[in-house]
């Protein structure tokens, strides 16, 4: 019979400590003294300790699994927050469901036993989801450690973007550069699961152009549905109007390359007949020249899961702080809107 290696106890009683001190020290986690950190890191040295997954799950009673639901797993923003999300996850020793919830149905099928939910996990992220208050109140309620991201409760920790300033930037640039007649490509109106992104786009398109006098057309937004075929056909129509506009804000990348290729197909060229910027910087934004708002989703997902271990460790919302807002939206000016020369 192989002899059993020193356990977490072990490391915990020559340093000390708790064996929870033990965990966080060895998981580079906050709130640990310097000494006391660098004598469990001795004590884990000279005893050889490696870290048991599953021994660490029965020594603390946690699952070390964190659910994570967002509208969808593959479009390019979520797809982004889920990886900087579990990077920062796996770096602390944990596992994660990604669960993709598209529907208000969905969203109340995985919400709809909250008991059951803590028992078979350590916490939840939610995306974009908005969930009602009562919702969140029965999650509190039932202990469940909850993070939300893209949308702020009175219950949870949250991570947010400021969607405002993203349209404000955006709108400003094409002004500055002349433009009075600036079409918006917005997301899905009336969408069951009520992102309030769009929303808060369409306030900062809608305060740039009030701020210089500017008279909003309704004729000028149309849906792309934040895709790329939803875009080439939202500047369809806007190109097709009596008067069309000399300039347009889409609210993704993805929408901005769908709108690239109805220009392209109208016979017509950026910036000489139509600017546009977009949302994201998304990894091909580069290539086709698309000027953008910078944002990014991977920091924002790395922040929500961070806040989410400070949760589980026993860090209190009054500590963390209820609504945290990452400065990472930045204009990227590009051929689109400036051109090439």
């Amino acid at each position: 019979m192989r002899a059993r290696g020193p356990s977490i106890e072990d490391v915990a009683l020559e340093a000390g400590v708790s064996v929870a001190t033990v965990s966080r020290a060895l998981r580079g986690l906050p709130n640990v003294a310097e000494a006391t950190r660098a004598r469990v890191e001795e004590v884990a040295a000279r005893l050889d300790y490696r870290a048991d997954p599953s021994a660490a799950r029965l020594a603390t009673g946690r699952t070390q699994l964190v659910e994570i639901a967002t509208p969808t797993v593959d479009g390019w923003y979520f797809s982004r927050f889920l990886a900087g999300a579990i990077d920062q996850l796996m770096s602390s020793g944990y596992e994660t469901i990604a669960r993709p919830v598209e529907s208000p149905e969905e969203r109340e099928e995985f919400l709809a036993d909250p008991t059951q939910l803590k028992k078979r996990v350590d916490g939840v992220i939610l995306v974009d989801l908005n969930i009602p208050e009562d919702v969140a109140t029965q999650l509190h309620g039932a202990g469940v450690n909850t993070v939300t991201a893209g949308f702020s409760t009175q219950r949870f920790p949250s991570v947010l973007i400021d969607d405002v300033r993203v349209g404000h930037l955006a709108t400003s640039h094409l002004i500055e550069l002349g433009h009075r007649r600036i079409g918006l490509i917005s997301g899905e109106p009336n969408h069951p699961l009520a992102f309030s992104v769009p929303g808060l786009r369409l306030a900062g398109y809608s305060a740039a152009m009030g701020e210089h006098g500017l008279m909003i057309d309704p004729l000028l937004e149309q849906s792309g549905r934040f895709t790329a075929q939803g875009g080439r056909i939202a500047m369809e129509r806007l190109l097709a109007l009596p008067d069309p506009p000399t300039a347009v804000f889409a609210m993704s990348d993805e929408m901005a390359f769908g709108a690239w290729r109805a220009i392209n197909d109208a016979g017509l060229r950026w910036p000489d007949d139509v600017a546009v910027v977009g949302v994201d910087d998304h990894e091909l934004a580069e290539m086709v020249d698309l000027t953008t708002v910078r944002l990014s989703p991977r920091a924002l997902g790395a922040a929500a899961a961070q806040r989410l271990l400070d949760l589980i460790d026993g860090e209190s919302v009054a500590t963390t702080g209820l609504a945290a807002r990452l400065d990472v939206v930045e204009l990227v000016p590009r051929a689109s809107t400036i051109g090439s020369g």
